[in-house]
Parts: C-alpha cells; structure tokens; sequence
C-alpha cells in the first residue's frame, strides 16, 4: 500500500492507516514514514491492549505534530495573507498550536514528523514556520479535495519544495516589472488623458498583465502555441495593448471618438472599444511563435465563456489534429460573475465531456470584492468566488494581487498543471477596484470603508518597485526611466491619433481559415447557389449508409429504420430524415467537416435521426456517416443539458472554422429561449458589431401539435425580429430537399450567415412531407414554393403560409377539390425573397392575398410580414390564432377546434 493512497485522506485514521500497512510490510510504505515509525516503540501506542495513559506522550505529540502539517494543507488558505486592502474573515477553529493540542512549550522540541515535508526531524518552531510560509502567505491554495493521490502529491511536493517563495532571476524580475509598469502606467494614462469616459480600468488589478505575460511564456516553453482569451470589460483595453499587441494609436483613436473604415456593403456599426475582439502573432523569449485570440465580447459578462472554449476545440479539431497541449483557453472572470453567472457552471461542466474538452482551462478571476456595488458577502453563499472550481475538482490558487511575483509563481505552477493533468485550474487574484464601476461611478456611495482603504492603499508598482529597491534588484533612477520612457511612448501615439481620420482594422476577418471567403453583398442574397449532386453519387451514398454491417445484434426496431431507408430509394420517396442525412454524407464526400451537438442529437428527440446506433446487447456504437468517405470528419455529440453554454460553444466552434456545417439542435425549438443572450449578442449582431461572420446552424422544432405551450412554438418571432440587413437567415421548411438543399447551401456559398431553421416534429413521419430523387438533383434550394395544383386564372385567394401548417391546409385543398384557393409556401422567412412575392403577385393579379399561420396572431411570422410588407401590392391580412400571452393552450380539443377554424377560414371566400 503506497504513500499515496494515505495522501488522499485527510481524515483522522491517517496514521492508524499508514501504520497498518507498516506493521504488514515496512517496504510498503515511503522511506521517509518509514524512518518516522521505526524511532518509537509503535507496538505499546497501536497493539490495542495498552491505555491511552500508557501511550508516550511524545508519540502522542508527532501524531499531532502530523495532524497540524495536514491541517496546514486542507485549510491554510482560510489564513492567509492574500487580501491587500482589508483583513480577512475569521474562521474557527484557527491554526493557533491549541487547535492541534500543542502549546508554546512544545515550539523547540524535536519532532520526527518533519521527515513528512522532506526537513527531517526537526523543532515545531521549524516545522511550524515551514508550513506557515508554504501554506499561509501570499498564495493560498485549496488542492486536498481532489480525487486523485498523484496530482494532490505533484501540487503538495512543488509547493513544500519552493515554499510558495519565489526565487526569480533578475532577469525576470525585470521583465515582470517591465510588464507591471506597462499596466500601471497604460490606466494613469488613460484615466488623465481622457477624464470621465468609460474605460473600466485595471486599477487595483494591474498585476494581471506580468501574470499573463507570464502564463504565455510559460506556455510556450510547455509546447503551447496558441491561446485564446475570453473575457469581459474589466482590463481589456490593458490586455488588448499589453498582451495583444494592438496599436496604441489605434486604442487612443477609438478613445478619440475615431469611426472604423465604412463599407456600405457589410452595414458595420461597430462596438464600444472594450468589446472588441482581437488577434496577434508574437515571439516568446524563447523565440517561438505565439498566436494569440481574444473573443469578442458583449457587455453579458461571461457569455463569452462558452464562445472561446468552442473555438479551441474548433482549433484542436482542424488544426491541431486533437492534440490539445498545442492550443489552451485562458478565461478571464470578474469575482462577482464567476460566483453567481449560471454559464459558469455549465461551461465548467462541458470541460471533461468528449463533445466539449479542450484540455483544461486556465481560469483567473480578477477579483475587486465587489460586484458593482454589492459587497461579496451580498455576492455568493460560498466561502470563495472560485468555489465553482470544485466541481471539476480543479485546483484553486488563491493570490494576493500586490505580490506580484508570487501571483507569477503560481500562475506558472498553474499552466504547468494544466499541461501535465489536461484539466482546469483557477487562480484566485485577490485585487481591488481602485474607481467605481465604471470611471463616471462613485464608489464611496455603498462602500465607504472599502475606499476609504484603497485611498490610502500605494499601487502594485509602487509596491513592487520598493521591494526591488530594498532587494538592491534595482535602484529608483531605473524605475523612473523605466516610468517616463513608457509615459513619452504614450504620448507619441495619442499626438499620432489625434491626426487619424478614420481607422483601419488591424485585425482582417478573411485570413487564416477563412482565406478565400469575403463578405456578402445585398446582391449576393438572391442569387441561385448550387447545391444539387449528382444521381449516382446520391444513390452511392444512400445505399453504403444505410446498408448496416453484418455480425453485429442491432436492435429489431433500428434494423427496420435502416430498411425502410433503403426501400425509399426503390420506392423514391426520400422522408425528412433521409434528406438531412443525405446532405451531411455529400458534404462529407467533399471533405467539409460536419459537427452536430445538442440534447439527443444522436438519436434525434423524435427517434428520426438515429446517426448513432447502439447495439443491443453491448454499449457499443456504430456511426453509419463515419463510415463513408470524409467519414472521419463527422461528429455528433448528445449534450449535457444546457442550452446556454452549448449554444456559445458551437458558435466559438463555427467562427474559427467557416468550412464546417456546424449545428445545434434544441431539444425543443422553446429550449432556446435559455439561450437567447448568445442570440442577441453574438447570432445576430456579430457581423454588425464585429465584422465577425458566422455560419452556424441552429435547428428549432416547431409546430402546433396540441403539445401545449411549451413544446409547440420555437418563437420565430423572436428571430425575424433580430433580422435586419440580411444578417441571418430563418427559414421553415417543408420538404427534405428544400432542407437538405439550405444545409449544403450553407458551405456552398463565398460567404457565412448564421441559419435558424424551425425543424418539423410530426412532419418527420408524414407520408406527404417526402421528396425524389430528381428534387436533390435536379434542383436548389427554393426560398418559396408555388402551387402546383391549380391553374392562375382560376385562382380567387393565394394563402401564404410557412411550415406544417400546409400539410393541413393541403389535405383541405385536396378533400374539397378546391383549385380557386393556392397554397404558397414561405420556405425562406428571412432575408424576404421580395422579387419572388412580386411575381406571385402578378400571376394570381385577380386574387387576394392572405397570411395564414398557426401561430397566435402577435406570435409566428405575421408581426414581421405585417412591418415589412405594409404598403406593398400584396394587401395582406392575417388568418391565425388569437393573440394571446402563451404560445399554445394546454387542452387537445381546444387546440384541433382553434386550428380547424383557421383551415375553414382559409378557404372561406
């Protein structure tokens, strides 16, 4: 029984234990517990015949001596000295020798129990002070809950070894001072230069910027070559200028109030500069290259948590051929965000999933104590703002953000971890808020003894610069150089911004992955696009995917599935499912890489995919896709069950790689709603703020089924009224073809648009919503669909009407033999394909237009049709539900009667 197994339990029969295993064999166990246990007389303490009065007080005493070194290490960090501006809450019992049941006069006896952190035996003063500078200075670290004996020994001997004190060169005390001088002296700057705008400064955490220089550094000689940050406001204009690399001139132009480079085409609005996104190429004083990203950012704090894992594994998988050491994400939290923002949580929990991990993140928070003006005891219920971290059971390194040096020993110890184990780890940067929230806001309102502290506190510079001097590192002159050297760079380039007209954008969008690839033009949206293949390739592909192999036990039902697939190429009748299927296997035959994730999307909710089959009598799986050729870049991934963190995750993923159809699917269409931010900040805006484009899918079943309100309607609405300037696409579909056609569409373009598509629930298996051969082969995707069963001049009513509710409308049409009625179907909801209405207009030029939907009249496509085509020739009044506040009723009968009464008012003339 090794050593390890002991280190893992902090409980009070450690020793017991580890004797146990002594007594049955003295190899067993670590020479130094060896050497411990053979200086007593063990039999007399642990036989078991002998009383507690009989037991030497001196063992007793190294059993307590060794209770106080394990006490050290599980709860040290609650005394530490990593608050800078205030003292920390008490928490009982304490560290006081009492707690352990020794006193002062035990302070200079020898004790073998020192052997446990490699002093051999020594003095409980000795050992104590050991302990005390490992366990309770600048560095707090929480570790012992991790579940495993060898990463807890790997952070325990590291720690003991160095004693949390580090031992830089000077080298690198100059290079931290370099980088701290930048920070500090970047935010005076500012603060001076451009009094009362907001710029959500560092100050107070300045000690960021030596840190992450660091962690780059590091990482590179660890054989990291790219990062990608995320994170919010706070600091990002530093991390932009100090990290990244973005121009000064370009920052202090965007402070100048300077507008980006207009392009009427991409309808570019822009961005507050704290926002942006950015990206570089740098060289490490080892003389590697480094490329670095920071996502982009909306003002929904840790939104972009989920966006920048995405786009690691985004990178992992197509560039990095899965090897994870090459690439890492950093997220930067603020204490308040990382406590109480529920994305948090659920990214943390993507980190080990197959569909997700991208080999641990290093997490640091920025932390003020306050979160606007909420005090941190108002913030969380947990000890810590990192207490999330013990989810994943990641280590958390707790930091006093004055010293410097130690923040960049433990960040360092931090990447090596994440390296080494491929999971997260946070560091804890215990800071402050030297302004208020933002620049214009007065902090001393709600925290007048917090600032009055901080008014008083000197800046991490100062402080450090001050040690270093008394260290005889370096003498004051250098400092000052150091200061008005950096302060007359500053200068330079705020006096050349102030020249600048407009700005040019360091950073173009159609490089890298996305070379050959350009913006779409207003004239671009209309036009036709390939995507039909060929009939032998199709019938090729239909056939090896659903031919299932022989000698594997598949269930009954699934057989069937796949046998009825291949009756559909006899039959030429091609149902929704194949028609999905099919577009992804000609994508993969033309070596795009296809992603699918979501809840259940293997087997799809309704039982219609079934992408991944599991046999019957094993766990195992089979892919059919995965089988073909391009096979090996196909995906698919059943979530955990988040719709907001998922949702990021695959847009990050889609943004880094516009060569691959990457989608997810809501579990129901209404599911989205948990994931509307992501909509509104990064869907639909993206491009607009950012030039950032975006290809991703996003499939959202929908349809008025008698369900009730929440799993009828994906709220359409909701998505028409985010489209403007042809910045997404939202379309319902009531074919296979039509939907294997936008699917193809998406990569078969010079350009990306996010697609929402409301997907069909009972449709999937309506013997009507099928399509044939010649529709994949012949044709393209059609933004609408005429009638086919009528003839125009007899024609006295055109419904337009979008989705499932066609089906119903056409079994009417047919039942009552009505050719004075056309159905229209509106495949493409947005951008509106306007020239096509126009012409529908003329050919039915005697017949009145109508909107017909299922939907409740303030809900569906209506209020967007309504806005969009007042005025026109159309003239279009709605048929549909009563508005009202929930999407569908509850009863099955109210909803058949409320939806015959729109199907008989549709054909009422």
């Amino acid at each position: 029984m090794d050593k390890l197994t002991y280190l893992s339990n902090a409980d009070s029969g450690y020793i017991d234990s580890l004797y146990q295993a002594y007594k049955e064999d003295p190899s067993s166990i670590d020479a130094s517990w060896q050497k411990f246990f053979e200086g007593f007389d063990f039999g007399q303490t642990y036989g078991g015949e002998t009383t507690a009065e009989q037991t030497p007080e001196h063992t007793i005493k190294e059993i307590k001596v060794l209770n106080m070194i394990h006490g050290y290490r599980d709860r040290g960090h609650l005394f530490t000295e990593t608050n800078p501006v205030r003292e920390r809450r008490k928490y009982f019992p304490g560290k006081e020798l009492e707690t352990f049941g020794l006193s002062d006069s035990d302070m200079d006896t020898v004790f073998n129990a020192g052997v446990e952190i490699g002093l051999g035996p020594a003095k409980l003063r000795d050992i104590r002070q050991f302990i005390e500078e490992t366990y309770c200075r600048s560095i707090g670290a929480e570790f012992r809950y991790i579940r495993h004996p060898e990463k807890i020994k790997f952070l325990q001997d590291r720690m003991e070894a160095d004693r949390n004190i580090p031992n830089f060169p000077i080298e690198t005390k100059k290079r931290i001072l370099k980088k701290l001088n930048e920070a500090v002296i970047f935010e005076s700057f500012l603060g001076t230069k451009f009094l009362g705008q907001k710029r959500f400064s560092l100050e107070g955490g300045e000690s960021l910027i030596p840190a992450l220089d660091s962690v780059i550094q590091k990482g590179s000689s660890l054989g990291i070559e790219e990062f990608v940050i995320g994170m919010a406001h706070r600091g990002r204009l530093n991390v932009l200028s100090n990290i990244m690399g973005k121009a000064y001139k370009t920052i202090f132009s965007e402070f100048e109030g300077k507008m980006y480079e207009a392009d009427p085409e991409t309808q570019f609005g822009g961005d507050v500069k704290y926002h942006l996104g950015f990206s570089s190429d740098i060289t490490s004083q080892e003389g590697k290259n480094i490329h670095l990203s920071l996502a982009p950012n909306p003002s929904h704090l840790e939104t972009v948590d989920g966006v920048a894992e995405g786009m690691v594994r985004s990178k992992i998988d197509m560039k990095y051929a899965g090897d994870s050491s090459k690439i890492a994400p950093i997220l930067i939290h603020g204490d308040a965000a990382v406590a109480a923002q529920g994305i948090v949580f659920e990214t943390i929990q993507m980190s080990k999933l197959d569909g997700y991990k991208t080999g641990g993140t290093i997490h640091i928070v920025i932390n003020n104590q306050v979160g606007f003006t909420t005090n941190y005891k108002d913030g969380r219920s947990s000890t810590y703002c990192t207490d999330i971290a013990k989810v994943t059971l990641s280590p958390v390194f707790h930091v006093n953000g004055d010293d410097v040096e130690a923040l960049v020993y433990a960040i360092n110890l931090a990447v090596e971890y994440r390296q080494k184990y491929k999971t997260d780890v946070f560091i804890d940067l215990l800071g402050y808020r030297r302004y208020g929230h933002n620049e214009a806001d007065e902090p001393k309102f709600t925290q007048p003894s917090l600032y009055k502290l901080i008014e008083k506190h000197p800046n991490t510079l100062a402080i450090y610069v001050d040690k270093l001097i008394k260290q005889g590192s370096i003498d004051a002159a250098y400092a000052k150089t150091l200061e008005k050297d950096f302060r007359a760079i500053l200068q330079d380039r705020l006096d050349a911004a102030k020249t600048v007209e407009e700005i040019s954008d360091e950073r173009p969008m159609f490089a890298g992955a996305w070379k050959g690839l350009r913006p779409a033009k207003q004239s671009d949206i209309g036009k036709p696009v390939i995507t039909k293949v060929t009939k032998t390739l199709f019938l090729e592909l239909a056939k090896e995917m659903n031919t299932l192999p022989k000698g594997k036990k598949f269930f009954r039902k699934i057989t069937k599935v796949y046998e009825d697939r291949l009756k559909m190429i006899e039959t030429d009748k091609y149902d929704w499912a194949m028609g999905e299927l099919m577009a992804y296997a000609t994508l993969l035959n033309e070596d795009y890489r296809v992603r699918i994730s979501g809840q259940d999307v293997q087997r799809g909710t309704f039982s219609h995919r079934h992408a991944v089959v599991t046999l019957e009598d094993s766990d195992e799986t089979y892919t059919p896709l995965s089988k073909l050729k391009g096979g090996d870049k196909f995906s698919i991934y059943n979530s955990l069950l988040s719709e907001y963190a998922v949702l990021a995750f695959e847009y990050g993923y889609a943004s880094v790689n516009p060569n691959s159809l990457t989608i997810w699917e809501a579990q129901f269409g209404d599911f989205a709603n948990g994931a509307q931010i992501v909509f509104d900040q990064y869907i639909s805006s993206g491009e607009t703020k950012w030039k950032r484009s975006n290809g991703l899918v996003m499939l959202l079943p929908h349809g008025m089924e008698g369900q009730g309100p929440e799993h009828s309607s994906c709220r359409i609405e909701r998505y028409l009224e985010l489209s403007a300037n042809d910045n997404i696409i939202v379309a319902n579909c009531t074919t296979p073809a039509n939907f294997f056609h936008i699917l193809r569409r998406q990569l078969h373009r010079e350009f990306r648009k996010p697609l929402v598509v409301a997907t069909p629930k009972s449709l999937l298996r309506h013997p009507k919503a099928v399509s044939s051969l010649a529709d994949f082969t012949q044709k393209g995707f059609q933004e609408i669909l005429d009638d086919t069963n009528v003839t125009a001049k007899s024609v006295k009513r055109v419904v337009l009407c979008s989705g499932k509710i066609y089906y119903d409308l056409v079994e009417k049409q047919e039942a009552d033999k009505r050719k004075d009625v056309a159905l229209v179907r509106v495949e493409q909801l947005f951008p509106i394909a306007y020239d096509q209405l126009e012409a529908l207009r003329k050919k039915y030029a005697k017949a009145e237009f109508v909107w017909v939907q299922e939907e409740n009249e303030n809900m569906g496509a209506w209020p967007f049709y309504c806005r969009k085509l007042s005025g026109s020739s159309l003239n279009l009044r709605v048929i549909a539900r009563p508005e009202s506040g929930s999407p569908a009723t509850g009863y099955m009968k109210r909803h058949l009667a409320q939806q015959a009464e729109i199907i008989n008012k549709a054909f009422e003339i």
